[in-house]
Parts: C-alpha cells; structure tokens; sequence
C-alpha cells in the first residue's frame, strides 16, 4: 500500500505527466499541417484560422491534450485519497489482530479469567469469547467430576477394607462429612427383621458422638426419607430436629439438613443424614446420591457375608453337632427298629382290639335298636335327656317324641303314680334298685306291660343321671297266664269238662280223662291201652281220630276241627284240636283235645244274628257320619276351587272333615283326627263334630286359636277328663281354618296338625300346637292358648291341611312311611294342576303306594285354593 501511494506521489511530481501532455499537443498541430495541406492553403496563421473555421473539429482536437492533463491529475488525486483511507483500515485491523492473539494465547494457557472488549464486526474475538466460556464450563465440569470421582474413591478404599459394618458405617460417615465440609451426620442401618432405622455412628465437629436411635418407617424426617425412599434436603430446620452443639461454635444450628436413602435394586439398606451450618451445595448433594446406591450395595454385600458367615458357623456347628448325633440316632434307629417290631405288634394287637371293641359296639348298637327292652337316663330334674332307638319298636314312639314328653302321657294315673314313686324312693336311696310294673299305651293305641329297673347313677360322671330299665313283659304275663291257666287245667285235668285223649301212631288209647264217662258211659280205664277202633266210642269220633292220625303222620302239624255226634247229652258238637306231640322230633303221640262246643255254637248262632244287628247299626251310623259331614259339593259350593280327599279304614271313621259357614263371608273349615278309629273315632267324632258347631255358632267373634281354646276345655269335660281320677286320655287332633272371604284373612290354628301354604311355588309350613285337644292336663306345666296364626291371603294361593293317617301309612318298596315330606313334595310338584284333580291325583297315588299293605288309619286330606 505505502509503495502504490509512493507511486503516485511521484507519478505527479514527475515530469512524465508533462511530457505526455506535451506529446499529445503534437496531434493538433499534426492535425492543422493535415487540414491546412489538404485545403492547400499556405502556412500561416490566417490558413490556420481558416482551416479551424471549416473543420470545427479541428477546436476538439486542439483541447485533447488539455483535457488529458485535467483528467489524469483528477484520478490520481482521487486514487491517492483511497490509499490513505485502505492504510487507516489496515492499521486498525492490525490492532485488533495483535489483540485477539494475546487473548487466544492466554486462553490457551489456561487463564480463562482473562476478558477482552468485543466490538462490532469482530466475529473472531466474539468466537474466542465463545471459546472461552465453553472451555471454562467444561474445564468446571471436569473439576466437579474429578472431585466426585475423587470422593468416590475415598469411599470405595474403606468399603473395601472394612467388612464389619459398625467400623464401616463409622469411618463411612467422618471421610463424607470431612470431605463435603458439612459439620455433622448420622448413619443409619435398616434392620428389615425388626423393620426398625438403627443408628450405628453418628459425627459431629471432628467428634464421635454416641447416640442410640432407633425409628419406625414414617417416623420423623428419617422414617419419612426411608418411607418415600427419596431425597430429603431442606433449609428450614425444623425446631425438634437433634442439633449437636460445638464447644467452639457454640450452639449454632444447622441451616440446612440433608436425608439420603441407601437403596440398590430398589430395596432400602439405611439411611445418610447430614447437617450444614450453610446450604449444602447441588455438586454435594448430587455426590451423596451418586454414591448411596455404592454404599447400599456394599451393605448387601456385607449383610450378605455376615449372614453367608454366621450360616456358615451354624452348618459348622450342626455339622459337629450332626456328627454327634448321627451314632446316637443309629443307636437309636437300632432300639427304634427293636421298638418298631414291638409297635406293630402291639398296633397289631390293638387293632384286633379296636375291631372287637367295634363290632362290640355294632352289637351293642344293634342290641339296643333291637332289644326288647328300652334304656332311659333322666337327669336331676327328672327329665328324659336319653333313651334308647329300640323305644321305636317296642313302643312305637320315636326317640325325639319321647323325650319331647311322650313318655308320661301315655300312662294310666296308677302307672304316673308308680313312676313317681320310683323316683322319689331312687332319690331317697340312692345306693338301691327298685322295679315297677305298670301299663303303657302303645303309638298305636296297643297296651303293653313293661317293667322298670330304676338305678340312681347321678354321682357317676359317666351317667349323671338315673336310669331306667324298660322291658316288654307283655309276652311273659300272657306265658305266666297260660302256665297258671296249664297249671290249673292239669290240677283239673282229672275234672275238666273236656274229653283228653292221648293216642298213639298207631290208634292205641294212652290215656283218656274220666269225660269219656259221663258223654258215652264208657269208664275211663277200661279203654287205656286200646285202639280206638276196638272201643265203644261213637263211629263219627272213631272215623276223626283215626283220620286225624293219618293227616298229622304227614303233615307233623296241628290239626282242629268241629265234629257233632250223639251222646249222653243228645246231639253232641265237639271242636276237637289234634296236637302232634314230639319226643327228640320223633312223632310220638298226638293229644286230643274236645271240647263240646254245643252251647257256644248255639251262642255263636246268636252272636252272629247279634253282629249282623251290629253291622247294620254301624253302617246306620256310618249314614248319619255321612249324611252331617261336608263333601266336595258342600265345600265346592262356597270354596269352589277345592277338594276333600276322604278315605276311611273302617265303615266309619275317626277322622271327618269339618265345615261351618257362619255367614256368606266367614267359614270354617277343619281336618279332625280323633283317637283311635272304627266305632270309638267315630264316637270320638261326634263329640267334636258337634262341639265346634256350637261353639262357632254360639260366637261369631272367636279366633281359630280361641275355637280350639274352647273345644279342648268341651272335650275334657264331656270325657271327664278333668276329674282327680281320670284316666281316659282320649282327644283329637286338629288344623282348623277360619277363612275371611271379604278381607282376604285365613286364620289359622293346630293341635299336632300343620297347615301348608304355597304360595308362588313356594309351599310354606304353619306349623300347629304339639300339644292335642282333650286328655289329662299335667300337673307340673300350665298349658298356654292354642297360637292364632293370620295368613293375608292372595290370589291363587292354596293351602292345605290333613289328618296323620295319609304320611303314617305304611308302603312303597322299603314299607316305609308315606311321610309329610312326600305330601310337601307332591303339592309343590303338581302346582300346575288344577284342584279338582288333586284329590284324584292323592288318591291314586296313595292307592299304589299302598300296594298290598293294609290301610293302617282314616285318610283325610283337605285343599283349598283362591
């Protein structure tokens, strides 16, 4: 730049300019020659004037060299001026180069403290500004990893020279607290076993400090750093939090505090805490995070080999200990083996006993289901708390209906007084038996004889009570009967009215009373050892008995029949029993035994015409039964959707159905089952027949519970059953229905008698009173009132009510009871079916359950639907 501004300095000053100018003056004057020639003028000025007159551009051609001049000092004047400008510029740069070079190299040394001025337009200073921050940041970062790193491995040498977690915990803490410059910190071990925070070390102020600490998980700051198992940092201290003071700083509290969790693979291992007199800069907060999950794994590890150790101590010592042991248990297993043998044959021993203690037990419970008698326990209140199955088949009465109280309502007055005083004497004497006799009636309505042996067990434990010893002596009074009547008939053999005879095979006389004498005048004696055939006894005689030996020589069994013939007493008729008499079941002889039967066939005659005057009067009675009792036409006509399925055992009956229609909208209707059945049920019947008219005809306003109320109270007096020495316990059982035909209302109310309902094929049972009308009122309970039952009947509901002879009856395959059950099932079954067909479809199907069995009872089953 100075060499071209020199250049043209000197171009000016030179004279070169000149001399070019003044060579361009010689084109002019070339020109003028040239113009001055050609118009072959002279040289002179006036042809030079006259020349520039007719060539004008002769005058431009004159200034050329003028203008030349003032144009070339024009542009070098200029082109001067733009040297100067371009010599500024560079030196300018030139500074600023020098600038940025000092600044780069110092960067490069490393001084980034070092700060230039930044122009405009200097895209490299700026660059290098750029540079500098950049390098300053990561020059900052390496710092802060280089100082992390550096922890990290401060920390790693004692994680890897410590394996006792105390020592660990404790040197842990100070090298952080030192090397993060905090003032004070806590370590803290997670006893997962104990689900406690323990506190191993604690550091404060160049001190160890000694504090047992122990949290739950949620407890203060360190139970809530283990709960959240997150960081905890906070700057505002709260006023309980445990601040160590300094002999030096005095009392001087932390400004910020700081709760790291120990976590690796999610599980907590414990717990950093630290305390700063500052805030705890983000660099050694994000160390303490960094290296928590180090220190987390390092106490795995540890509790992983102190447990790996103290289990390696342990199968040490149990292997010692197994050892030890192992010669006892042969020794052992040797006596074992000796003892085995003797077990299994001791087991076996005990399991032939077991199976003799089972099949005593098997026998004994069969021995008392059959047995023929009944065993009862009553306990201090003389209650029945126990008796025997086999009650069922000597008294016909289930275990649970006897002990409910079916024992003593069946006994006659004398035999309740017996049975007391067999209490009261047991009680008395407690270390003595005592036995009674007494009559008891059957479920079936059979009396029997029983003997009891009554023995007072309350003191033994096993018993706890006094028990009773029930026998069935029916069939030992009539064999006592019959052996005081044998007895008798041989102390008067010799006089009986009847003629014995005793004969052989073969027809040959043994022995005949004295009888024969007064029928035939033949004496005794004179025909012993005779045949009969050889005798003077009648030919018709003679004919049976020789024809009675023939039959009985065949059949070896008894043989009876009636024969007449003539004797002393005119025409003579004998039933006459032929009884084949065995010797080591040898047919030895056969005994005749005639006995004239003449007057009694002439009282048979008249007990016959009397009988067949009996039967007519039963079947009159049997007219009038039926002619006061509702059918289907009566009850259809007021209850149309209904039926009475009645079915009789005998002509008459003890159980009847029962309507009364008090007006068009209240009516009563009842299933009646009197005791017992034939003549006395349906004596029974008209009793109670007659009693609930009057009753629910003498007041409208009774319930069913008060109609039932007041025909117990009727039947007792009209029986004389409340009388001190009543002993009829004859009653009746009954459901009986009070039905409100304009509110919709069934009453209801039973002795021993349910009701059943269905409802939207749903059947509900009204269960009655379990107590009967009539019958002898215990002394020692006061009897409640019937319960009124009151259905809101709906449209389509049906109930149903029967006697017990239809679930009594006996059939079907196994010959068991029809039953209650069966009855529930078939209603709820055969809902569909209309009730015009349900007494057809009872009576069908009680008629084939039946079979061949006999009709054991009246049948009465009463359906009702609105």
């Amino acid at each position: 730049m100075e060499t071209a501004k020199n250049r043209i300095v000197a171009l000016l000053q030179s004279k070169q300019l000149i001399y070019y100018t003044l060579s361009l003056v010689v084109i002019p004057v070339a020109a003028w020659i040239l113009a001055i020639s050609t118009k072959g003028y002279d040289a002179s000025f006036t042809s030079l004037a006259k020349v520039h007159a007719e060539v004008p551009v002769l005058w431009l051609i004159n200034f050329l060299p003028i203008v030349f001049a003032v144009l070339s000092v024009s542009f070098l004047k200029a082109y001067k001026r733009k040297v100067e400008e371009l010599e500024g510029e560079v030196t300018v740069k030139s500074q600023i180069i020098s600038k940025n070079a000092f600044f780069a190299k110092q960067i490069g040394e490393g001084n980034f403290k070092v700060d230039i001025s930044c122009q405009d337009g200097d895209v490299l200073a700026k660059s290098l500004l750029v540079m500098r921050d950049n390098l300053l940041k990561n020059s900052t970062k390496e710092a802060e990893e280089a100082w992390i790193a550096e922890g990290k491995e401060i920390i790693s040498n004692i994680l890897r020279i410590h394996n006792k977690l105390d020592e660990l915990s404790y040197e842990v803490l100070v090298s952080l607290i030192k090397y993060t410059k905090v003032v004070q910190g806590a370590f803290y071990f997670y006893d997962d076993e104990r689900n406690l925070i323990v506190n191993l070390a604690s550091y404060a102020y160049n001190r160890r400090k000694y504090i047992k600490q122990e949290f739950k998980i949620g407890e203060g700051l360190i139970g809530q750093c283990a709960y959240e198992r997150d960081l905890i940092y906070r700057t505002e201290v709260p006023g309980d939090y445990v601040s160590i003071t300094s002999g030096i700083l005095g009392d001087q509290k932390p400004k910020s505090i700081i709760m790291i969790p120990l976590i690796s693979d999610e599980k907590l291992y414990g717990i950093l805490e630290f305390a700063s007199v500052s805030e705890i800069p983000p660099l050694t907060i994000r160390f303490f995070k960094e290296l928590a999950e180090i220190i987390a794994r390092t106490i795995f590890n540890i509790s992983v080999n102190e447990r790996t150790a103290r289990l390696l101590h342990e199968s040490q010592q149990m292997t010692e200990e197994l050892k030890e042991n192992e010669e006892e248990l042969r020794q052992n297993a040797e006596e074992m083996m000796a003892t085995q043998e003797e077990l299994e044959q001791s087991n076996n021993r005990l399991e032939s006993q077991i199976k003799e203690v089972e099949n005593v037990q098997k026998k004994l419970h069969s021995l008392l289901e059959n047995a023929s008698e009944v065993i009862s326990i009553y306990n201090k209140d003389l209650e029945l708390s126990y008796i025997s199955p086999s009650v069922t088949s000597i008294l016909g009465f289930t275990p649970e209906e006897m002990v409910q109280g079916m024992d003593k309502d069946r006994l006659t007055k004398k035999g309740e007084e017996s049975l007391d005083e067999l209490f009261q004497n047991l009680l008395y004497n407690p270390n003595e038996s005592y036995t009674i006799q007494y009559t008891f009636m059957k479920k079936n309505g059979d009396k029997i004889y029983l003997e009891v042996t009554g023995r007072n067990l309350l003191s033994d434990p096993a018993i706890s009570g006094i028990i009773l010893n029930m026998q069935d002596i029916t069939e030992r009074k009539r064999a006592e009967k019959e052996e005081r009547m044998k007895s008798k008939m041989q102390a008067l053999s010799e006089n009986s009215p009847d003629l014995i005879m005793r004969l052989s095979m073969m027809g040959q006389v043994f022995y005949i009373n004295p009888t024969v004498n007064s029928y035939f005048d033949i004496d005794a004696k004179s025909i012993q050892n005779q045949t009969v055939a050889a005798s003077s006894l009648p030919e018709p005689l003679v004919v049976f008995l020789m024809d009675a030996i023939g039959k009985i020589g065949e059949t070896k069994q008894k043989l009876e029949d009636d024969i007449s013939f003539d004797s002393n007493f005119g025409k003579t008729i004998m039933h006459i029993v032929a009884i084949p008499e065995f010797n080591e079941n040898e047919l030895e002889t056969i005994l005749f035994v005639s006995h004239d039967i003449t007057e009694s066939k002439r009282i048979g005659m008249e007990i016959q015409e009397k009988n067949r005057n009996i039967t007519e009067s039963i079947n009159y009675a049997q007219r009038i039964q039926s002619s006061i009792l509702p059918d289907n036409r009566l009850i259809r006509k007021y209850l149309p959707n209904s039926f009475i399925f009645y079915l009789p055992r005998d002509v008459v009956s003890g159980d009847f159905p029962w309507m009364f229609v008090k007006d068009p909208n209240t009516i009563y209707v009842a299933a009646v089952d009197c005791t017992g059945h034939g003549v006395p049920g349906a004596l029974l019947s008209f009793i109670g027949y007659f009693i609930l008219n009057n009753t629910v005809d003498r007041d409208r306003y009774l319930s069913a519970g008060e109609v039932l109320d007041a025909l117990h109270n009727e039947v007792r007096t009209t029986l004389k059953q409340d009388r001190v020495d009543a002993d009829a316990r004859d009653g009746m059982d009954i459901a009986l229905c009070k039905i409100d035909l304009k509110n919709n209302v069934l009453e209801f109310a039973g002795a021993h008698r349910p009701l059943y309902l269905l409802r939207d094929s749903q059947l509900q049972e009204f269960k009655g009173e379990r107590r009967a009308i009539g019958g002898i009122p215990s002394a020692k309970k006061a009897e409640q009132p019937f319960t009124n039952h009151t259905i809101q009947l709906q449209p389509s509901d049906r109930v149903f009510v029967f006697s017990d002879g239809l679930p009594d009856q006996v059939g079907g395959p196994d010959k068991k009871k029809y039953s209650a059950a069966r009855i529930r099932e078939h209603i709820v079954r055969n809902a569909h079916l209309p009730m015009s067909e349900h007494e057809e479809f009872f009576n069908k199907d009680f008629s084939e359950y039946k079979g061949d069995v006999k009709q054991i009872d009246d049948i009465l089953l009463i359906g009702i639907e609105f």
